[in-house]
């Protein structure tokens, strides 16, 4: 038997055993299983391998994905120029464990995004600093806008959220939400932005999917902004984990 799974803290919120289980049995897969391994500290994680010898792949969420990196022998350039993964493909040969270090995150958001682009050239507020943030950042880069960091506090290359005030969210199109604010169970909280500010010229992105309509997004469609949601990310980034652990080669 194959076994996948999530690594993570917490993992109450998520959908990834119920999205592969499901698959496993829509699709007629008997020699797979998922399972969630909610980790207190990413130090859990050797001993997790060793306690688990069929694990051949895994999800990585919160609050994991840059400090994984520590313990990968392989990555593939995206992730080198991101600095984060969220799916890891293990193998195990001649009594080595070989671990390489992937980010479908990007495909979640390209996905997620493309449809509602406004070309080129827009600016974008990114709010949260971790891993998720990251992979946005690459991929809004990518696709030729700029990305501005937002964060609790200030720093070089990072404004905090009492910096936005409206000559900046005059000049903004898309504003992505990359922190756990929102989250199940904590479903009232949300970034702390003026939310007056907001009209039909925004668009909102939420990387939380659970709920699908966080208090973020809620309050961005009364105010008449574009909203979209991250269950698309999220089955997108799924997918693009099961194409990578089924590849031929490490």
């Amino acid at each position: 038997m194959k076994k996948f799974g999530l690594i993570g803290y917490p993992l109450g919120h998520s959908f990834s055993q119920k999205y592969f289980t499901d698959k496993f049995i829509r699709e007629k897969i008997t020699d797979c299983s998922y399972e969630n391994f909610p980790i207190k500290s990413i130090k859990e994680f050797p001993d997790l391998l060793r306690n688990n010898p069929d694990l051949c792949g895994l999800n990585v969420t919160i609050p994991y994905k840059e400090e994984i990196l520590k313990y990968v022998n392989i990555t593939e350039d995206v992730v080198d120029e991101i600095g984060a993964a969220n799916v890891l493909r293990i193998k195990r040969e001649n009594g080595k464990t070989y671990i390489s270090a992937h980010n479908s995150d990007v495909n979640g958001i390209k996905d997620s995004l493309v449809p509602c682009s406004r070309g080129k050239g827009y600016k974008a507020l990114i709010l949260g600093t971790g891993g998720g943030s990251k992979a946005v950042i690459w991929t809004i880069r990518k696709m030729g806008c700029e990305a501005i960091m937002v964060s609790r506090t200030a720093r070089k290359g990072v404004l905090s959220y009492r910096d936005i005030g409206p000559e900046i969210l005059a000049n903004i199109t898309l504003i992505v939400n990359t922190t756990p604010l929102g989250m199940f169970p904590d479903l009232d909280s949300k970034p702390d932005l003026d939310y007056s500010l907001l009209s039909s010229k925004h668009i909102l992105f939420d990387l939380v999917y659970n709920p699908e309509m966080t208090a973020f997004l809620k309050i961005g469609k009364e105010r008449g902004c574009k909203i979209i949601t991250g269950m698309k990310m999220f089955r997108s980034q799924a997918d693009s984990s099961w194409e990578i652990w089924n590849e031929n080669e490490l």
